[in-house]
């Protein structure tokens, strides 16, 4: 038998797990399929974004399946160029943020001393502040737009996974492999990608499921409030952005709507599918929830 065998039993074995969750699975295939449908955007989407139609608070119908908005824009094609942006920011900020994250908890918690108090306190720093009150500051000093947010949020959320990792690499570091490791000599880069990585590996996808959930909810939050994407960009939050009135609140409901419904969905089926995660790669968890 190949090496390779043995990781691809335990990524079966997790898979199996994770299908007992049925949630979790519909919640997998339906951000998938979220994924796919944003992807081909181009190709679905009946107009342009930001294609200026004629007919301005058009209710739904069969050239425009729910509408246009106050500039007489698509909302259909919006949504899914709104999702496809969404999605963007959530999965380079979760990308960021576990890079940045790892890596300065792998260093913090392995080497000690010194550079250990300077990672600390730099996280310690970042995490006084008020979450968001940080994000809104950082979002009015640099100039609105897709990658300012993503680069923000990016930088806000790496310090919980820090100290996640450290507290782990801290408690595998005294571990009979990874002490026989150092006494073989092996180096160090070797020592903490392959011995003591792959042990921290649940616990920080786990923590990118909530980041990701929390990226999208963030973007959606400061486009709406004007410091995120702006128009003619699309996204989800500055297309609830246009609802801000109270005639299109009561009357014209297909505006805001779909955006604020898609936010939802995706929300709860990236939180439901880290619940499966978290169940499929902790046996005892699973068991007792089958108890």
């Amino acid at each position: 038998m190949p090496p390779a065998a043995p990781s691809e039993r335990y990524l079966a074995t997790v898979w199996r797990r994770f299908r007992h969750h049925r949630l979790g699975t519909i919640s997998l295939a339906v951000l998938l399929l979220l994924l796919v449908v944003s992807l081909l955007a181009p190709v679905i989407a009946p107009y342009s974004p930001a294609a200026i139609t004629g007919k301005f608070h058009s209710g739904p119908s069969p050239e425009h399946w729910l509408g246009t908005d106050a500039s007489s824009r698509d909302v259909f094609s919006r949504l899914l160029y709104g999702m496809q942006t969404s999605m963007l920011v959530g999965f380079l900020v979760t990308i960021i943020t576990t890079v940045v994250g790892v890596l300065l908890g792998l260093i913090s918690g392995y080497f000690g001393g010194l550079v250990d108090i300077i990672i600390m306190r730099i996280t310690d720093i970042v995490m006084s502040f008020p979450y968001l009150l940080l994000v809104l500051v950082a979002a009015a000093i640099f100039s609105p737009g897709l990658w300012s947010i993503i680069l923000i949020l990016g930088f806000v959320n790496w310090p919980g996974l820090a100290r996640l990792v450290r507290g782990n690499v801290l408690a595998l570091r005294e571990s009979s492999f990874v002490q026989g490791a150092i006494v073989a000599g092996l180096p160090r880069r070797h020592i903490l990608f392959s011995e003591i990585l792959p042990n921290t590996v649940a616990p920080v996808l786990i923590y990118a499921t909530s980041v990701l959930s929390l990226s999208i909810l963030d973007e959606a939050a400061l486009s709406y409030l004007g410091q995120g994407v702006q128009p003619p960009m699309a996204s989800l939050g500055n297309m609830l952005g246009g609802a801000e009135s109270l005639t299109i609140l009561t009357s014209r409901p297909w505006i805001w709507l779909p955006p604020g419904i898609m936010i939802i969905v995706l929300v709860v089926a990236i939180n439901f599918v880290g619940d499966a995660l978290r169940d499929a790669l902790d046996p005892s968890r699973t068991e007792g929830s089958r108890s």
